[in-house]
């Protein structure tokens, strides 16, 4: 199974030009697809709704789309309400069905300068060849290691309540009349998880450390209830996914990451990243993982 990360910077390529279709190339073979930075409804991408084109370039995938934060964006056109949510989140796209999916608003704090804003983990349940996985497409702060500590730190929790707190429902449905239940057997929620996106964080990071747990004299350790990186699973060395001029200076970057439960590292097989992508100001990171 292929899978790709990528922040798609809403459209705007590293040229600063607009134009959605060019992020198609990075991801159209790909079985299992995690977005960041996709947008409804905001003047600077000509108003456009990138869910539906997105899904529309891809019509053999399924998909779900979550809004980190919603604005009104509705005008009132000769007397009528014209209703727009201008929007801001994550996506998932896959080949396989996404059994059920939620959004998780993560921990913010009030910035007074620069610019913060609401950030989410779409997380979501695929039933791959090997059994059941939950997939989590992420955005993490970009401006403060502390918070987004904190949103490690709500991440893990909830990781960690996986088996006790089931799927979206769960129990005996007492009033079949009603069909709550559609018929169908309570929806997993299980302990495998690969969870990919803008970690905004780079390798041995304080943040990286907090999710594959510190282990400083056995590199490549893996804890039962953390996180191996996909990269350190085979052995790719240093990438970069994220250039970026900083005070004249060219600085390259790993920010998106791929990590899996420990289950799941023996599986990942190779971990590239396409920096000759133009499409956004990160590039394409792709994990291939025999699921």
């Amino acid at each position: 199974m292929k899978a790709v990360s990528f922040n798609i910077q809403y459209g705007f390529g590293s040229d600063g030009r607009y134009d959605l279709s060019r992020i198609l190339p990075a991801i159209a073979d790909a079985d299992l697809i995690c977005l960041q930075e996709v947008e409804r409804n905001w003047t600077r991408s000509g108003m456009d709704d990138q869910p539906a084109l997105i899904a529309a370039m891809l019509p053999g995938h399924h998909w779900v789309y979550g809004p980190a934060f919603d604005m009104d964006a509705s005008k009132v056109v000769a007397g009528r309400v014209l209703h727009r949510r201008r929007q801001f989140g994550t996506m998932i796209l896959s080949r396989l069905p996404l059994v059920w999916s939620r959004l998780w608003p993560l921990p913010k704090r009030r910035m007074l300068d620069p610019l913060n804003t609401q950030n989410a983990a779409l997380e979501a349940m695929v039933v791959a060849p090997s059994g059941p996985l939950r997939i989590m497409s992420l955005h993490l702060a970009h401006v403060g290691v502390a918070e987004r500590l904190e949103q490690i730190d709500f991440l893990l929790h909830r990781h960690a309540l996986a088996a006790a707190e089931g799927g979206p429902w769960s129990g005996t449905d007492d009033e079949p009349a009603r069909n709550w239940t559609e018929g169908q057997p309570e929806p997993a929620n299980p302990a495998r998880a690969l969870w990919m996106g803008d970690f905004n964080s780079e390798p041995h990071s304080a943040e990286y450390r907090r999710i594959t747990g510190e282990a400083p004299y056995h590199p490549g350790a893996r804890y039962a209830d953390g996180f191996v990186d996909a990269v350190a699973a085979v052995g790719a060395g240093k990438l970069h996914t994220h250039e970026k001029v900083i005070a004249g200076e060219t600085r390259l970057r790993q920010l998106d990451h791929c990590f899996v439960t420990p289950d799941l590292a023996p599986l990942v097989r190779s971990v590239s990243v396409d920096t000759g992508c133009i499409a956004s100001d990160h590039f394409p990171l792709t994990v291939e993982i025999a699921l």
